[in-house]
């Protein structure tokens, strides 16, 4: 091999070495950044327990929203079909945040208990995201639950 080839050889396979690097430190820090979607359901029965942090959604029940005298500090309960979570946030809600509402939070598992970074609220009596509908229609599949009748619509 004449070196001509041989110093092409060597940069041809210096760029590929540099392209796998970045595209798996690319890859990596996508993974580290994601967050997953459960109901309290699918938390309970342990399919969140490999990631750090993910989205809890649900509904928030009646009658569980606590609120601390002498801070932000609010504790809530998210429900779904077949599940129910405690929630701890410490921060300012949402002004569409209340109870039989579909909620989205993100955080992580603290002995038992789910600690909230972020909380969303759904924005008007129709509106459910996407990843929430697909979930509590997969936890509510084979248990005859009639969706319409639970979702707290106005009746004209």
């Amino acid at each position: 091999m004449n070196p001509t080839r041989q110093r092409r050889l060597t940069i041809v396979i210096i760029v590929l070495v540099a392209v796998i690097i970045s595209a798996a430190l690319a890859v990596y820090a996508l993974q580290q950044n994601m967050n997953y979607l459960f109901t309290p359901s699918q938390v309970q029965a342990g399919e969140a327990t490999h990631y750090k942090t993910f989205r809890l959604g649900g509904m928030v029940k009646q009658g569980s929203i606590q609120r601390s005298s002498d801070s932000l500090k609010v504790t809530f309960t998210v429900i779904d079909a077949s599940g129910a979570m405690p929630v701890e946030y410490d921060g300012i809600l949402p002004d569409l945040f209340r109870e039989n509402q579909s909620v989205i939070t993100t955080g992580h598992m603290d002995n038992g208990r789910f600690v909230a970074t972020e909380v969303l609220a759904k924005h008007d009596e129709t509106y459910m995201p996407k990843e929430l509908k697909d979930a509590m229609t997969k936890a509510h599949a084979g248990k005859h639950i009639d969706e319409a009748a639970n979702q707290d619509k106005p009746q004209p």
